[in-house]
């Protein structure tokens, strides 16, 4: 027995002892802050004391001209870093505009992230760093003080014929009262799912703030995945189904799920007031894209429509009919808005264009920039104070 418990306080030295030293070596380590932001000013630093090179990209470098899918577009380039004798490199470059900019670094030619911060944004299948800095445009996409809730809700689709999953969010006090709220409906562009106006949108932190001012109506937000191959995000690991798109009875299939599947199921199971007045719809880019459709297929199921840097693409021999049923029907708020730059402009031009012709009052907002998320956060920003008036 006596040898039991020599033998426990022996083991229970050592490990104090190892605990200890980890301590130590922990503690008389300078910590590594990046990134690490001053009044006019901000350094990153990355610790690679065998590292040949240290490169920086990010929304806030400067841009180079690039060859793509959608032409010649201005891209983000790189700036060196500097090595000092211990290993780390560091670059302090002048504080940008406000704004929610994403980076990474470049070591010897491999892209990797900041291991020192601990912001992340998923886009898609890629993990970025960010830099978010204070300013009057980025205020809303710090925490409020009175902060909603995001659900992650599983319900079935019989329209696409799979279970699949959307993100909810409720404001702030839904939880413990009987109010009941409008629902805005919120749907991403391409390459994007369920997750996507939640990680780059900043959605949850812009209504709880604009809520929090008064400057918006308690909503409920929904944002759905707009795949309808997907069951969710592939973070889910979940398998993907094969859909032709080319297949003309598959067209609209996912604009029908909102309809037939989604407002039923959020109508059902969410304290919601039921009608076309408290119901709003948007989305950015293929979003935008569903968004116009499910105005055009179902006039009259959404009183507040407003499609981001998407317009009219093609040919659509029935636009002027459509826009006709939607205007008989009658609607509160139709607000469109692109980037000037914006790749899909000239579409967004179009149907302002078409909207006018067919004499449907309308918002036409046009800012700078191209087919970005720092548009489409000012977009929330801007039309959501518009809702449900």
């Amino acid at each position: 027995m006596k040898k039991t418990f020599l033998l426990v306080v022996a083991s229970l030295a050592i490990m104090l002892g190892a605990n200890a030293q980890e301590l130590t070596n922990f503690m008389n380590r300078e910590p590594i802050v990046s990134p690490e932001i001053g009044e006019s000013q901000v350094t990153f630093r990355f610790l690679a004391p065998k590292a040949d090179t240290v490169k920086i990209t990010g929304g806030f470098t400067p841009t180079v001209k690039m060859k793509t899918l959608f032409g010649e577009m201005d891209v983000p380039g790189s700036l060196d870093l500097t090595k000092d004798e211990k290993g780390l490199w560091s670059i302090t470059l002048p504080l940008p505009e406000p704004e929610l900019y994403t980076y990474s670094f470049i070591v010897d030619g491999t892209t990797v992230n900041d291991p020192r911060n601990t912001f992340m944004q998923r886009d898609g299948s890629r993990y970025l760093s960010v830099l978010l800095v204070p300013g009057e445009k980025t205020e809303n996409y710090f925490e409020a003080e009175k902060r909603g809730n995001l659900h992650q809700v599983w319900y079935d689709s019989p329209t696409l014929k799979i279970n699949r999953r959307m993100f909810v969010y409720t404001p702030y006090g839904y939880e413990n009262s009987n109010k009941s709220y409008p629902v805005l409906y919120l749907l991403h562009g391409g390459g994007g799912d369920e997750d996507a106006w939640t990680s780059m949108g900043r959605t949850r932190q812009i209504l709880d703030n604009l809520i929090e001012k008064g400057l918006a109506e308690p909503m409920i937000c929904v944002m759905p995945n707009g795949n309808p191959n997907q069951m969710a995000a592939q973070t889910t690991q979940l398998p993907v189904s094969d859909v032709d798109y080319r297949d003309p009875s598959n067209r609209n299939n996912y604009v029908h799920s909102i309809v037939k599947d989604i407002v039923p199921y959020i109508e059902k199971n969410y304290r919601v007031i039921a009608d076309p007045d408290h119901r709003a719809i948007a989305g950015l880019s293929m979003g935008g894209g569903h968004t116009i459709a499910a105005a055009n297929e179902y006039p009259g199921m959404f009183q507040y429509i407003c499609p981001l840097s998407m317009g009219i693409r093609g040919e659509q021999p029935d636009i002027d009919e459509k826009l006709q049923g939607l205007k008989k029907a009658g609607y509160k708020l139709y607000w469109l808005a692109c980037g000037n730059t914006d790749f899909l402009y000239e579409s967004a031009q179009k149907l302002d264009a078409k909207l006018t012709e067919n004499g449907l009052e309308h918002t036409f907002y046009v800012t700078e920039g191209g087919h970005t998320w720092a548009n489409w956060r000012v977009y929330l920003n801007t039309f959501a104070p518009l809702l449900f008036k």
